[in-house]
């Protein structure tokens, strides 16, 4: 009896500094102002859209063979035909009581299932690129910062000038073309070859990879050539500082110096950059998905801007905010984890 009160108090006191603890109010705070975030953007986004002239319909009005009855009844059918503001709360109440996004018009299926039969594709490539580019851009920045105005500093800096001036269409093409001239090394359009179904479990997975090559490599250069400069130039300002210059005074290896007390200085900003970065790559993988006819959720965005088909813009929209709130706040929690030392109600 007296071993079931005890348990009973720990429990109630593990409980209750879970719920107390300083993470798990952040979070918490953190959700309910992104519900609001997310109320706010979907209504600026649905009237910015509905601002633009016409809808799905007025391409179908070209077509001499559809009559204006039959134009009336896809109006009323897609809900077109009632005012703005009540198309807007109605899509709003079927989100949040059914999570139902509506029914696309292009497609003639729910948003839904676009939605996630699309996310997929493009987190591989979004997850993919900032691996690439973080397991390259911090290393080359670093020995930048190492070998300050040196042969190997210069030409690391001309590179990522490089790379920061080629527009991301650019650098699709110019891989287009490598590709062309490497046939059939780097596969170009879909994400499978046509027997994928009869290969192995590995097989299948070292298949998507290599379709996957090129497409990364492109949605990667811009943003590793941002952050290695960025690396650089954080890590060249915490190498100016007081107690690098007393640690080095104090005969410590310069390894250590560089890896263990500047490094963790100067990698703060690069987390803080880390949950923008992953909702821009996001966002803006359409480019690469379209150069290589990559089924990812970025062509899908384009699709549906170009035939103003609203309900899904809206979903896409709507993703890629909940993506910024979700890499913001796992970046807050990553730096919290990195310096204990941060408040997170400082990162407000």
């Amino acid at each position: 009896m007296m071993q079931n009160k005890i348990s009973n108090i720990l429990e109630n006191d593990q409980i209750k500094s879970i719920l107390t603890n300083e993470n798990t109010l952040y979070i918490t705070k953190r959700l309910l102002e992104a519900i609001l975030t997310l109320f706010l953007a979907s209504a600026l986004c649905f009237f910015i859209v509905k601002l633009a002239p016409g809808d799905f319909l007025t391409q179908l009005k070209l077509n001499p063979r559809i009559s204006e009855e039959t134009l009336n009844a896809y109006r009323e059918d897609f809900g077109l035909n009632k005012p703005v503001l009540t198309q807007y709360f109605f899509w709003l109440k079927k989100v949040i009581f059914e999570f139902d996004f509506g029914q696309s018009f292009v497609y003639s299926r729910s948003v839904s299932s676009l939605i996630i039969e699309r996310i997929s594709n493009t987190l591989l490539l979004a997850i993919s690129s900032l691996i690439l580019t973080w397991s390259i851009a911090i290393p080359l920045g670093i020995i930048s910062a190492v070998k300050q105005n040196t042969l190997i500093d210069k030409i690391l800096r001309i590179i990522s000038y490089i790379g920061q001036g080629f527009p991301s269409f650019i650098t699709a093409l110019v891989l287009l073309f490598v590709a062309q001239l490497t046939s059939p090394l780097f596969p170009v359009g879909d994400m499978t070859s046509i027997n994928h179904d009869n290969l192995s479990f590995v097989g299948k997975i070292l298949d998507i990879i290599w379709h996957s090559i090129l497409p990364t490599i492109a949605l990667s250069i811009t943003s590793f050539a941002g952050l290695q400069r960025l690396t650089r130039g954080q890590l060249l300002d915490v190498l100016k500082q007081d107690y690098i210059q007393t640690a080095r005074a104090k005969g410590l290896p310069e390894n250590k110096v560089i890896y263990v007390h500047a490094l963790r200085n100067a990698i703060n900003p690069l987390i803080t950059l880390l949950g923008f970065e992953f909702a821009s790559l996001l966002s803006g993988s359409f480019i690469a998905e379209y150069f290589f006819n990559f089924p990812g959720l970025g062509r899908l965005i384009l699709q549906s801007v170009t035939a103003q088909d609203i309900y899904l813009v809206m979903a896409s929209l709507m993703m890629g905010a909940t993506m910024l709130i979700i890499g913001n706040l796992l970046a807050d929690l990553l730096l919290k984890a990195v310096d204990p030392r941060i408040k997170l109600q400082d990162l407000q």
